[in-house]
């Protein structure tokens, strides 16, 4: 076989181009630091760091999701704190309000206190976030869920809720009724068997209503007031009842929301270390790679240098 002098140079040109190119490859992956920078480099790990890519995207998502829910979840505590603070001490007026030697101005001073105490609980049950959305209304957080003078619930259905794992979807914002305007199944009822006040603020109202009523002098006055101030401290412990069994739910939310926060942190260190054994350098083995490849092309550099004032006459003297 006859071996001409421009196949040679061909061939040590075509040596030199695929040393330069691996070497350069390894420049690359060591400023990167990326042992995948295209497709072609890898195309198996390529693929599977794309499906990562989605996974972690997604864990990103629920842990941003988790992150509001705890907000707005811990918001309602507070505000259900506050209420719970409220029912308390309208109890203490109603007991207060049950003793007989009341003057009828004492009466009218205690109802001047509930009616603060309604005010109060009023203004919480339409109390708002950050954002100036009304926590107790559902989906419809664009209106007061209760009107102020009925106590009548205007708001959303539905409960607001928030998918914060792969798996689970809780509950981030009840609706004002099941706060205001319900019951346990186990309360306390009435003597006449008649159905107990579920509303809030319907009981204090018609609290308010009998101490307001003059009773000096009349038994049967007394007797009807001393009923209805019974009938609300009856109905505000079933309030007190139920406004605590959503503060147990949500107080669970809470403590879910954190192992769910731990077991997501785990999964997205686990996720980012997948990842760098998909598409990371091996430092060591890159350096050493590239130190070799750079040496290689040096010799490739000064042979094809010696190379350029010889011919096949030359080689064969």
């Amino acid at each position: 076989m006859r071996i001409s002098t421009l196949m040679m140079y061909q061939q040590t040109m075509g040596g030199i181009s695929n040393s330069q190119s691996s070497w350069l490859k390894y420049g690359e992956q060591m400023s990167t630091g990326l042992r995948v920078n295209r497709p072609s480099d890898d195309p198996i790990s390529a693929s599977q760091a794309v499906v990562l890519s989605q996974a972690q995207s997604q864990t990103a998502q629920f842990a941003s999701a988790r992150s509001f829910a705890t907000q707005r979840i811990s918001q309602e505590e507070n505000t259900l704190s506050s209420v719970t603070s409220a029912i308390q001490a309208a109890q203490e007026k109603i007991v207060y309000a049950g003793n007989g030697t009341l003057s009828d101005d004492d009466r009218s001073s205690l109802a001047t206190d509930l009616q603060g105490i309604r005010d109060q609980l009023m203004n919480l049950a339409n109390s708002q976030d950050g954002n100036g959305r009304y926590m107790f209304a559902g989906y419809n957080t664009a209106t007061a869920p209760f009107d102020s003078a009925s106590g009548t619930y205007t708001g959303g259905t539905l409960n607001v809720e928030q998918q914060v794992d792969s798996s689970r979807t809780m509950v981030i914002g009840h609706t004002g009724n099941k706060i205001f305007d319900t019951i346990t199944n186990n309360a306390v009822e009435e003597p006449d068997g008649k159905p107990s006040e579920t509303n809030l603020f319907t009981m204090l109202d018609t609290a308010i209503a009998a101490l307001k009523t003059p009773v000096a002098g009349d038994d049967a006055a007394q007797e009807t007031a001393q009923a209805a101030i019974d009938k609300t401290n009856r109905g505000l412990r079933n309030s007190l009842n139920n406004v605590l069994s959503v503060r147990a739910e949500v107080g669970t939310q809470l403590n879910e929301l954190d192992k769910l926060d731990a077991l997501g942190d785990d999964r997205k260190l686990s996720q980012t270390q997948q990842m760098s054994d998909l598409v990371n350098v091996d430092w060591n083995e890159t350096i050493s790679n590239y130190t070799m490849q750079q040496a290689a092309l040096q010799a490739s550099y000064k042979a094809f240098s010696d190379m350029q004032g010889m011919s096949l006459f030359q080689l064969n003297k």
